[in-house]
């Protein structure tokens, strides 16, 4: 199962103010959704944040 990680989570991960971390949840919500995807509004699958990032499981590039 995927975790669903909220904004303060992103904000964490990728070092950024809230707004930032909102608008990444939303654009990569939008992208799911084309694929076909469900998406939460507000949370994104935390692999997929890692994924579009090229983050490591540590949080570093």
């Amino acid at each position: 199962m995927a975790t669903l990680i909220r904004v303060d989570e992103v904000k964490e991960i990728l070092g950024v103010k809230e707004a930032k971390a909102y608008k990444v949840i939303r654009q990569l919500n939008h992208e799911l959704e084309e694929k076909g995807f469900l998406t939460v509004s507000g949370r994104i699958p935390l692999d997929y944040l890692k994924e579009r990032f090229n983050l490591n499981d540590d949080g570093s590039m």
